[in-house]
């Protein structure tokens, strides 16, 4: 698996993968377009060209849109309309989106009209692509989506010199933006601003952004709980390879194999192997509930790729010779990001209840045989008894995000968008669960390093709880009595999303599936 973090630069025109999706939008590496993009993106572009001149009917070029698609438009109009709908469309409200987001947004814009079937001039997609290179990114606000057309519109503001973004850090007018970049505002052609507003480009970008944490914070999961497993001396026979084969889900037994992996040389397990017949399901029970949100994500990533990888315009121009033709129909439609983030959220929901529950268990005196909260003196000092409050906070939260978006419906645009799919918030707010994915996971971790000091030191930990514990002792002092907590656990949700505890378990134990 590829370090997005390590990705300088992406060429697009062939298969985009998510963590070339992440190395961009997230981390800044370089954008190039290969010789085959360029081709067929100018290939294309030369038919709508020869149709508009035709006069022939186009939705969206020759005629309005929506609603209004019945009403013809002049040739001579067709510049006007393309900027009308850049100015009307341009109304999600509140507050802005994450500047990676934004950037995800004009990867996926890149994406969707580099398939070559949309009919934009090879200059409009340049553009976008040096907002990305020189550091422009739009002022998007992010409330207000069915799962297209707004928040691309105020992206697209900026290529004309309007709107807001941010340069290099600053946050200016879009024209002063495209000038001290060095760029000139553009002029928008026949077809260009419905296709720079139609398709699932934001839920794309927002999902693909969640599900890169998602998956990573999956595979944290598994350290974690390995960590933990350790700390509440845990048995081993529910990750034997021997259960896993007569229940053969693949990533149940991945998940079984990591936690046998991280743990193969602690002298803690080894000793109270066979002390119990069985532990806690929230211990035992990792390899069947890690795996199957794993598969959840899994089967998010084949989708969110395929459809980073497609063209969700509407018409669509397709050029085969002989075969020419502009085809409306609905590849806009958000419903397969949106069901996948629907349940990517309810697979998130499940390993951080799992978590809480692992580290509940970690500061009940009476089930971890440690003092109570982790700290000694309990009573005068509280310990590690709020985080937990923490915890179920967050998972109260992400229960409520978890209920699905995409089962919602209302018509809009005079009811010839009679069905909607609701795909955007179905992905926005799979980022929201996937942030307090993180932080669930750093309070059980937390719980884990603090737990050390009541251990029998004769007695040899794992290699990678070894590594992980010394690592964060630069950062975390021994709570032997009460401090604030708060700084340790911004550090810690730092860790686990940059992917620097996975780091820490991999120089040791391998890839973690």
């Amino acid at each position: 698996m590829r370090d997005s973090r390590k990705i300088e630069k992406v060429v697009l025109g062939e298969w985009l993968c998510l963590e070339e999706f992440a190395a961009v939008a997230r981390y800044g590496a370089k954008v190039e377009f290969s010789q085959e993009y360029c081709s067929r993106v100018q290939k294309n572009r030369t038919l709508v060209e020869k149709w508009v001149d035709e006069g022939r009917v186009m939705y969206g070029v020759t005629t309005g849109f929506g609603a209004l698609c019945t009403k013809a438009i002049d040739k001579e109009e067709t510049e006007k309309l393309q900027e009308n709908i850049i100015l009307t469309h341009s109304v999600s409200v509140g507050e802005p989106l994450k500047q990676e987001a934004v950037r995800g947004i004009l990867l996926m814009v890149l994406q969707n009209l580099g398939q070559g079937r949309s009919g934009v001039r090879l200059e409009v997609l340049e553009q976008y692509k040096e907002f990305l290179n020189r550091g422009i990114t739009p002022l998007v606000p992010s409330e207000g989506s069915v799962g297209y057309l707004a928040l691309e519109a105020h992206a697209a503001l900026v290529l004309m010199g309007m709107g807001k973004a941010w340069y290099q850090g600053e946050l200016m007018d879009g024209g002063e933006a495209l000038e001290k970049a060095g760029l000139k505002p553009l002029k928008l052609s026949s077809k260009e601003g419905l296709a720079l507003v139609s398709g699932t480009t934001s839920p794309t970008a927002l999902g693909a952004l969640a599900l890169y944490d998602l998956l990573k914070a999956a595979r944290t999961a598994d350290v974690i709980g390995a960590l933990t497993l350790e700390t509440l001396k845990g048995v081993m026979n529910a990750f034997d390879d021997r259960v896993m084969q007569v229940r053969p889900h693949g990533e149940q037994r991945r998940v079984a194999e990591n936690i046998r992996n991280l743990l193969k040389d602690s002298e803690i397990i080894k000793k109270y192997q066979g002390s119990k017949v069985q532990d806690a399901l929230s211990l035992r029970c990792m390899p069947q509930l890690h795996g199957a949100a794993r598969k959840t994500l899994e089967d998010a990533r084949k989708t969110i790729e395929i459809e980073m990888n497609s063209c969700c315009d509407n018409p669509i121009i397709w050029g085969e010779e002989g075969e020419e033709d502009v085809i409306s129909a609905c590849n806009a439609d958000s419903s397969y990001v949106g069901m996948e983030m629907d349940s990517a959220s309810i697979a998130a929901c499940t390993l951080g209840k799992m978590s809480e529950r692992r580290n509940n268990r970690i500061i009940d005196e009476s089930l971890s045989g440690y003092p109570w909260f982790c700290i000694g003196k309990p009573g005068l000092n509280s310990g590690l008894m709020i985080p937990q409050y923490t915890q179920a906070g967050l998972l109260n939260e992400m229960r409520v995000l978890a209920s699905p978006a995409v089962i919602d419906n209302t018509p809009t645009c005079g009811n010839q968008e009679d069905y909607v799919a609701m795909g955007y918030f179905a992905c926005k707010k799979a980022g929201m669960i996937a942030e307090k994915l993180e932080y669930i996971l750093a309070i059980e971790l937390l719980s884990d390093y603090q737990a050390q000091q009541f251990q029998d030191q004769d007695i040899k930990r794992s290699s990678v709880s070894e590594a992980i514990y010394k690592k964060l002792g630069e950062k975390i002092p021994v709570m032997e009595n009460d401090m604030l907590i708060y700084p340790h656990l911004e550090y810690l949700r730092e860790e686990v999303h940059e992917g620097r505890i996975l780091d820490s378990a991999e120089e040791i134990a391998g890839e973690i599936y």
